[in-house]
């Protein structure tokens, strides 16, 4: 009990240091606030940004393989003419696919380009998609109004057609309900069978947002746009999003070699894909920022650091005459070291605090399409970082007060 009134009586009196001299206090922490607000705004913007992306990644769907004509991460040293001369997916391929695989549990075939849709005088160039039935259980398509296509649409080339929110509003600027109404795709008619829910702007957009695209039936699709060159895509599901995967990439594999009368020794001239590419991608440049902007933080720190060490040092100074009293009344050596050594951390500490404030206020506001996070991780790493700076700074001046003699203490001025 003793020691631990004494450990209190440490800390208390740090405390008082503190308010005692509170420009001096100011001033100190102002190096230690920059450095872990920008260690921590760092942390919190690389992490907000990797959830923001990850969320969209797998708005795409998950556990999703794309067998395409080309992979979508090159190689430098693969010849571009063998990506060139191979052939492109064909509807047939997709057919077989979809008969023949076992670990699957959604398959679809798709392909867009950017076109003009028209409406009387209105008009809105546009990320037209075709896409079989099964798209919507492989990537989210938010039906808000109407509905999705019908499996006899899909297949028998209706002319149908799902707009997203923008491509909506665009068209029908002063009309709510446009379900039944026409619009014309190269001079073709459609059918308004449904519209999407706005999703607002993405950090990312893989292949446009949602809000400025709009689908068809893939088979209407490949007679209106495909009659020069068609390089869709078939996107299959596996049952098990994160194992599954593996497997099933196996067996398309063996199917399409099957298919395309491949030879033991000849290579692919096909390419799956998958969205886990993407996401190693962004991992890898998020890993580069953290560590850039640790080290852009650290030289703050140090800055900070230096600055409470030599505001320890000269508390130390200041009150060597009351060191030496209290040691010549019977305070342990400990007593006085933690005087000092609480001041520093506490210094830090409220440094920390403040530049941990500073970020949760602007997190607070809009930023468009990041929505910024500050974690209990980040808010951890921050007060750990100050508790380290401060721990490192006092520990010298600490130390050194401690070792005093109190006879010569007490003569000093």
């Amino acid at each position: 009990m003793k020691f631990l009134r004494q450990i209190f009586e440490s800390f208390r009196f740090a405390w008082q240091a503190l308010r005692t001299n509170l420009l001096r206090t100011t001033l100190s922490l102002l190096g230690v606030t920059v450095g872990i607000f920008s260690i921590v705004a760092v942390f919190t913007v690389v992490d907000s940004m990797n959830m923001n992306i990850r969320s969209q990644i797998d708005s795409f769907g998950k556990g999703v393989v794309y067998v395409g004509k080309w992979p979508w991460i090159m190689s430098n040293s693969y010849p571009w003419w063998k990506y060139i001369n191979r052939p492109n997916m064909k509807y047939a391929e997709y057919q077989y696919l979809k008969d023949n695989l076992e670990n699957a549990q959604a398959i679809s075939i798709m392909d867009g380009r950017m076109t003009t849709l028209k409406r009387k005088s209105n008009s809105m160039e546009v990320r037209l998609a075709g896409v079989s039935y099964d798209y919507n259980a492989i990537s989210d398509v938010p039906v808000g109004e109407g509905r999705y296509f019908m499996p006899s649409e899909t297949d028998n080339s209706a002319f149908s057609i799902i707009l997203g929110a923008k491509v909506k509003a665009a068209l029908f600027p002063n009309q709510s309900d446009v379900i039944g109404e026409e619009i014309k795709v190269n001079g073709i008619k459609f059918r308004v069978i449904g519209t999407m829910n706005l999703k607002g702007e993405d950090l990312i957009s893989l292949g446009g947002s949602p809000d400025d695209r709009a689908y068809i039936p893939y088979t209407t699709y490949a007679n209106v746009f495909q009659k020069d060159q068609p390089e869709p895509d078939i996107a299959i599901k596996a049952f098990d999003w994160d194992a599954g995967q593996e497997t099933l990439e196996g067996e398309v594999t063996g199917l399409m070699r099957g298919r395309r009368g491949l030879k033991p020794a000849q290579e692919e001239n096909f390419s799956i894909n998958r969205l886990d590419g993407a996401v190693k991608f962004f991992d890898s440049i998020f890993a580069q920022l953290n560590v850039g902007g640790f080290f852009i933080a650290l030289f703050s720190l140090l800055v900070g650091g230096f600055g409470i060490a030599n505001i320890m040092f000269v508390s130390v100074k200041e009150r060597t005459n009351i060191i030496g009293i209290q040691k010549s009344l019977g305070a342990k050596n400990y007593f006085i070291l933690f005087q000092f050594l609480f001041e520093s951390v506490l210094l830090s500490l409220i440094g920390g605090f403040v530049g941990i404030g500073i970020v949760w206020l602007i997190s607070l506001l809009p930023l468009g399409s990041l929505t910024l996070i500050l974690s209990f991780k980040n808010i951890f790493w921050g007060l750990f970082t100050s508790t380290v700076i401060g721990v490192l700074s006092g520990i010298i001046p600490a130390w050194s007060a401690a070792r005093m003699d109190p006879v010569t203490a007490i003569r000093s001025k």
